[in-house]
């Protein structure tokens, strides 16, 4: 985005995120391997968010930065969907809370949305870092991470 510096992150630096009533400290932390659960279909569609994520840094404008936020929430949620149908058809059994940490996400990205209008092209940068650098990269490194070992347990046909 036109004038912003890039920067590096660290699994130590934090991110806030505004989720209505409360912010959220998460640390902030690029794709590496830390984050790869072995479900190709899963990976493939989480690093896929990570790159649409950092193509908002560098040279923009207002219409192409709309465009990619909007690639950017509609690809969230077709894999928070299909993340879900993967775990209700091997009946996982912590998927309820997976479902409420979802729409938490869900609800963050409709917010960003929502306040893109007001936003300067840095501060929606900012924005969608904090949230797939900062929340989105927990989320994979414990909620995501709970459900591994019981889909690969599950037979070959079953899993993603």
């Amino acid at each position: 985005i036109r004038g912003h510096r890039h920067r590096h992150h660290d699994a130590d630096s934090p991110a806030r995120l505004n989720t209505g009533n409360a912010i959220m400290e998460h640390p902030k932390a690029n794709w590496s391997e830390a984050i790869i659960t072995g479900l190709p279909a899963i990976d493939s569609q989480h690093k896929a968010l990570f790159d649409m994520a950092a193509s908002f840094r560098g040279e923009g404008d207002q219409i192409r930065v709309m465009q990619t936020l909007s690639m950017l929430c509609e690809y969230a949620n077709t894999h928070l969907r299909d993340e879900e149908a993967m775990l209700a058809a091997i009946a996982y059994p912590g998927l309820d809370e997976h479902k409420i940490q979802h729409r938490k996400f869900r609800r963050m990205l409709s917010q960003l949305l929502d306040d893109s209008r007001r936003l300067s092209l840095d501060q929606i940068a900012d924005r969608i870092e904090d949230l797939i650098n900062g929340w989105f990269y927990q989320h994979i490194l414990t909620v995501d991470a709970a459900y591994v070992d019981y889909v690969k347990a599950q037979p070959k046909r079953s899993v993603a």
